[in-house]
């Protein structure tokens, strides 16, 4: 079993507690240059201790769902671009490299749900492959320095419930997906909106 094949889609996610909102636009490409075959675009407004942020990204998958390239930019001007081999090997857009970050094929932007869904939908866990331990190019949107981050991902219920755990187990989380693998509510924190 997979999930089904990717249509345009448009979802939206709210946070649980206080205001903000992620919007997201998914769809098939076709970039001959880098051989992406996904586009997520989306915009994420919120807050963070205290401190409001408002955020675009861009975020371009091969037909696997590996992270080929990524653009992020808040309202306030700062920007990261990187851009990967989809086998975890990342640079620059000017090309150096950034060997810190090898092993990291999925990444994780700061208040994003959608995020979640990429290694879900990548890795195409069956409840009998066990946990899957990864290494996260996770982006905070307070300093915008990534980082690796250990996450572990377990499939509950095949194409309908993911556990998440971060690596030093101080947080793990249920996610229920829709038939497109994105996450449906991401308990404590998310819940999609109707569109």
């Amino acid at each position: 079993m997979t999930f089904r094949p990717l249509l345009p889609t448009t979802v939206r996610w709210r946070p649980i507690e206080g205001d903000g909102l992620e919007h997201l636009t998914i769809a098939p490409i076709n970039d001959t240059t880098t051989g992406a075959t996904i586009r997520a675009s989306g915009v994420i407004v919120g807050g963070r201790g205290g401190l409001p942020y408002g955020v675009f990204y861009r975020i371009d998958c091969a037909a696997d769902w590996a992270v080929l390239s990524f653009s992020v930019e808040t309202t306030d001007g700062r920007r990261l671009a990187l851009l990967s081999d989809g086998k975890g090997h990342w640079r620059t857009e000017d090309g150096r490299a950034l060997p810190q970050f090898d092993g990291c094929i999925d990444i994780d932007l700061y208040g994003s749900p959608f995020t979640n869904s990429l290694p879900i939908r990548r890795l195409e866990l069956q409840s009998e492959d066990g946990t899957a331990k990864l290494s996260m190019l996770y982006i905070p949107f307070d300093s915008f320095e990534p980082v690796c981050d250990g996450q572990h991902y377990t499939c509950i219920v095949p194409e309908k419930l993911y556990r998440y755990a971060a690596q030093d187990r101080a947080f793990t989380v249920d996610l229920p997906v829709d038939a497109d693998g994105l996450v449906i509510d991401y308990p404590i924190y998310f819940r999609r909106v109707d569109v």
